[in-house]
């Protein structure tokens, strides 16, 4: 076994460099037919999106989209549109899908006579993946030593379920809203945490009378390592890094090793299984992020939290305040006495939103929600939550089934969240009436289920009016639920 000496700057470079691999690199290459549709996607990848590396609307060969052309037509293989590029970066870069058609580039044409094509290269880039309401305030964050780098921002619309809380139908209806704001990108790059008012006033409105929202993915970079180090990997499968700049190796680490500094010396060791186990149990019971929310105090403005970016990860709110705590936030436009009182604060939120939201992976809601009292009268309010994502199992069961939950040997349920209703018309939908999925604001949080499993390593759930109580009749409901499986902590007189 080989262990080497690490100063504290490369192992930091280490751990950026594996932060910030890339996933995967596709090409994707679409004949010049405006009826054809390209289509970009990381939406199979886990908080991923894309970065589009290069792009060409022309021809580089004669064989590309060729079939049932002439010769003459394929024949200038140097012909290339300037700007491309650029295009393509603006409209798919930050986004985990991204459509269009070559129509897009038909503005000029770089050689006339010529059958051109589409040939895209990206990859797919692991990102921060955000979404804030129109009316809310968005907050990029990074660890300590790193700095924010933006990758793609869009302010509009693409579906009808986004940002859609008790919004009237006219307003969601425009699905092909959308601006590229720079300012995003210009705000933000560089530093360690950037805020982010999401309104017309910062990025003017690209769709008067639509509800809008902002979606940008970014990523924390090491402040002063970018370019400094690389990573390679030897024939026999081992891991290591070389300076850019001299070319040096600076390491080789045989796998699969765990590795730790204590005054400047790498200690390098074998894992075993039972070590192995309890390490993976540590990191999957991990937080895998955390977020802050503020939305201002509007019954229309809607209020998103989601974790729906992480692949199996359900909501946890950690904290939450409606009120006032500072005199700027949701300031503008406001009187100095809407802002002076910094401690006002209603009893009951915490409980409310983890109600609400808890164990699910994307939740909507406006600040009519606490409009049942007011805890300080003449002051402008908003709402501010922190969330983590936390890696959970999630299950839904369809009313009139069985839901079932159950964990390995050793191990035990600890629900962190359920509900019963219906929250969208497609879920438990087939062949179902159309007036029994309609009502998509049909809610009860059953706290039986968490009652009757937890601390059990199995658990069997009939999904029933009966068991939970009808939240609205005439509704075809189902159960969402989130659970991990934790091993028992030992009693302090099972461990003397």
């Amino acid at each position: 076994m080989l262990c080497f000496r690490l100063s504290s700057t490369l192992l930091l470079a280490a751990t950026c460099l594996l932060m910030s691999a890339v996933l995967s690199t596709e090409r994707v290459i679409t004949c010049d037919n405006r009826r054809d549709v390209l289509h970009l996607s990381c939406d199979a990848t886990d908080s991923a999106v894309i970065s589009v590396q290069s792009a060409l609307y022309g021809r580089a060969d004669s064989s590309t989209c060729s079939a049932g052309r002439p010769p003459q037509q394929v024949a200038n293989t140097e012909c290339s549109q300037e700007g491309t590029l650029d295009t393509l970066k603006n409209r798919c870069n930050g986004k985990r899908v991204c459509e269009l058609n070559t129509n897009v580039f038909h503005t000029s044409d770089p050689c006339v006579g010529t059958f051109k094509y589409l040939d895209i290269t990206f990859t797919c880039l692991p990102a921060i993946y955000l979404v804030a309401c129109e009316g809310s305030v968005a907050h990029l964050h990074c660890d300590q030593g790193q700095v924010i780098n933006v990758h793609g921002a869009d302010y509009g619309r693409h579906d009808r379920t986004t940002c859609s809380y008790q919004r009237p139908t006219a307003q969601i209806q425009n699905v092909y809203c959308s601006r590229v704001p720079s300012s995003v990108g210009e705000s933000c790059n560089g530093k360690n945490t950037c805020t982010i008012n999401v309104s017309n006033s910062v990025f003017r409105d690209p769709c008067v009378g639509t509800y809008k929202y902002l979606e940008l993915a970014y990523t924390c970079e090491c402040k002063y390592l970018k370019g400094l180090f690389g990573l390679f990997h030897s024939a026999e499968g081992n891991m290591g890094l070389h300076h850019t700049r001299t070319g040096k190796y600076l390491g080789l680490f045989q796998q699969p090793l765990v590795c730790s500094v204590t005054t400047g010396t790498m200690l390098c060791f074998r894992l075993s299984s039972t070590l192995l186990l309890a390490a993976t149990c540590l990191l999957m019971s991990a937080v895998l992020s955390t977020e802050r929310v503020i939305t201002c105090d509007n019954e229309e403005n809607v209020h998103r939290l989601s974790c729906d970016a992480t692949d199996s990860a359900v909501i946890s709110v950690q904290s939450a305040l409606y009120g006032r705590a500072d005199s700027s936030t949701c300031s503008a436009g406001r009187p100095p006495q809407q802002v002076a009182n910094t401690e006002c604060s209603q009893e009951g939120t915490l409980d409310i939103l983890k109600n609400r939201c808890n164990g699910k992976r994307v939740c909507e809601l406006n600040t009519n929600v606490f409009h049942t009292s007011d805890p300080c009268v003449g002051t402008f309010k908003y709402l501010d939550i922190t969330f983590t994502c936390l890696p959970a199992i999630y299950l839904v069961a369809c009313e009139g089934s069985v839901a079932h939950l159950h964990c390995d040997q050793g191990q035990v349920i600890n629900v962190h969240g359920a509900d019963y209703g219906r929250r969208d018309q497609t879920t438990c939908s087939y062949q179902r009436p159309t007036a029994q999925i309609q009502n998509v604001y049909c809610s009860r949080v059953p706290s039986s289920v968490g009652e009757s499993c937890n601390g059990k390593n199995n658990c069997t759930i009939n999904v029933s009016n009966s068991v939970f109580g009808d939240p609205c009749v005439g509704t075809y409901k189902y159960l969402e639920l989130a659970y991990t499986c934790e091993y028992p902590v030992a009693s302090p007189e099972q461990t003397v």
